[in-house]
């Protein structure tokens, strides 16, 4: 059974976004660790590797597979337990080295498409409210981006609840079942000028 889509359209400090909202019965320490640590990350989504100090970070997303090489992730916020921001570049890093480890910092001329991320959790009464946003002004289709961050979001859920995360499947519920609401979202919030 397809996944309902959760998702909505939001002007955000760094552009139009599309935004996410989870709910967990789980304290906001055990959340964070959850989205920022390595081997709470591999259970869901992928892993990093690197020295945050750094500014940046190599992030592989285990859960597209074995051979999905590693990106490179510019961390602009990091604000225990409660705000995360960070930048990537899809189809090419600041240098034009396909998102690899270049050494400059990048710029919005980079040429890959520039994507901001932006985590932040609140606990109220012992749950814990994700916000999640993506900035959608690439070249991909959001129909593509959503779809993917609701998958993400849910086997997230799934292994804070202690439930099998590889039970939730991608193609089966989410893509390409939610690309014609996140099609029609957009396309319906841009002709209204909001």
């Amino acid at each position: 059974m397809a996944a309902e889509p959760t998702g909505r359209r939001e002007a955000r400090e760094f552009g139009e976004a599309v935004v996410f909202d989870r709910r967990f019965e789980a304290g906001i320490d055990e959340v964070w660790a959850s989205i920022t640590e390595s081997a709470e990350l591999q259970q869901w989504v992928g892993e990093w590797t690197g020295d945050p100090g750094s500014g940046s970070v190599q992030f592989r997303m285990t859960a597209e597979g074995d051979d999905v090489p590693a990106e490179t992730v510019y961390l602009d916020e990091c604000s225990a337990p409660s705000r995360l921001r960070a930048r990537i570049y899809m189809g090419g890093g600041p240098d034009g080295d396909e998102n690899g480890s270049g050494e400059s910092e990048p710029d919005a001329s980079g040429p890959g498409d520039e994507w901001h991320w932006e985590i932040t959790l609140a606990q109220t009464a012992g749950v814990t409210t994700l916000t999640f946003a993506q900035s959608v002004d690439g070249s991909i289709p959001v129909s593509d981006v959503a779809p993917g961050w609701e998958y993400y979001l849910d086997r997230l859920a799934a292994y804070l609840a202690g439930e099998d995360v590889s039970a939730i499947n991608f193609e089966r519920d989410y893509h390409p079942a939610q690309c014609e609401f996140y099609t029609s979202l957009f396309a319906e919030t841009a002709a209204s000028g909001d």
